[in-house]
């Protein structure tokens, strides 16, 4: 039987495929320290989860309005305004299963056969795959670490053709933990404003800075930032909900409308009980963030001292989200060969850079125990020595 042309160009996530060796080993037995999850380690807040069983209790289980509730709508054009200095009214705002969702909504909407999307490198691996699923480019901006994993507004000029469309920005990023600043945002903007380009700004991480570094949503910049861009956000990072599949954007009216459109004849609606519990995320108690993100800073900055002595890598100290991105080419392996060494003879799980288009370094995630961040670091360190 036939495949279709467009499920044969996808490449399987490396992230999933990683956790899922991981597990199987600790199923078989085996001591793994993973540091291959993308999600916090955290349970739900417990206001949260009270909120989606009296919902459930409630016999709120049938469908919604294809684009969230108007409450939790409401809910999250209050926070887009409280939070992001952003005017998103609720019939700009569409409520998904999850942020990734929203993401390939975004795409779809807005992207056709032919047209370019830059992305800078190293980047979040499903962005490629679902602007090849709508049809467009990937077009790849290799970042350093001198520049702190960041694509500079000069990058972002050289790279454009008459066929860019789209550029996406992720900040808190993800595998790098970079955030850009107002100022290289700005530049970036500025940029884009000139030849008309779409910004997808992916803002998941948004919550998790350190050191006093503060988010900036880019669509805040200017009139033509916010009428340029689609503001990606949701519940997974922030609220430790990965499971629960709530993800939202805010874009202006036009790709709302098409967003909702297209939303409506995929998934019909984000699940009924599940969005009761991202109104008690956005309107209840948020210590339990603060709390999260502080652990992670103690994380962090442990990981980055241990990871910082040892010889023959680098690493620049991220500034938010929970990844640490480690250089590894001067120890002469692949990507990939580094991680199933790694695994195979020291029980480490890190996810391989080739699978965020940087085959020199691996991802480390620190949302994971103290307990295991220390362990999984000797034994990395003590597999670094062999090398």
């Amino acid at each position: 039987m036939d495949i279709a042309s467009r499920a044969t160009i996808l490449t399987p996530s490396l992230t999933l495929s990683i956790d899922s060796k991981a597990k199987a080993m600790k199923a078989d037995g085996l001591d793994v320290c993973s540091f291959g999850a993308g999600e916090p380690d955290f349970d739900t807040p417990d206001h949260i989860k009270a909120a989606a069983m009296a919902a459930l209790d409630g016999g709120f289980t049938k469908y919604t309005p294809s684009s969230g509730i108007p409450k939790l709508r409401e809910a999250i054009s209050e926070k887009f305004l409280a939070d992001n200095g952003l005017d998103y009214k609720p019939h700009q705002v569409i409520v998904s299963n999850g942020a990734k969702h929203s993401c390939f909504n975004a795409i779809l909407a807005t992207i056709e056969p032919g047209d370019e999307v830059i992305i800078p490198a190293p980047y979040w691996l499903s962005y490629p795959e679902m602007v090849r699923l709508a049809g467009g480019e990937p077009v790849f901006v290799q970042t350093t670490e001198e520049n702190g994993w960041k694509m500079t507004a000069q990058q972002f000029e050289d790279a454009m053709t008459p066929l860019t469309k789209m550029v996406i920005i992720n900040t808190p990023g993800n595998p790098t933990g970079a955030v850009y600043t107002r100022a290289e945002l700005e530049a970036i903007v500025a940029v884009a404003e000139e030849e008309g380009i779409i910004i997808l700004s992916d803002e998941i991480y948004e919550k998790l800075t350190y050191d006093d570094v503060k988010h900036v949503s880019v669509a805040s910049l200017s009139p033509e930032a916010y009428d340029l861009t689609i503001t990606i956000n949701g519940f997974s990072k922030a609220y430790a909900m990965t499971g629960w599949r709530l993800g939202y954007l805010g874009a202006p009216e036009s790709i709302a409308r098409a967003i909702d459109s297209l939303q409506s004849h995929s998934t019909s609606n984000p699940c009924s009980f599940a969005q009761q519990g991202g109104i008690a995320a956005l309107k209840g108690d948020q210590q339990a963030v603060t709390d999260m993100r502080e652990e992670f800073q103690l994380r962090r900055d442990y990981m980055f001292s241990r990871l910082s002595a040892i010889k023959g890598i680098s690493v620049v100290k991220p500034q938010g989200a929970f990844y640490m991105l480690v250089n590894i080419s001067k120890l002469s392996l692949t990507s990939q060969n580094f991680a199933d060494r790694l695994l195979s003879k020291a029980n480490v799980a890190v996810v391989p850079g080739i699978a965020f288009g940087d085959d020199r370094t691996i991802r480390f995630s620190y949302a994971t125990s103290m307990d295991v961040i220390k362990k999984g670091l000797d034994r990395f360190e003590e597999f670094c020595r062999t090398l």
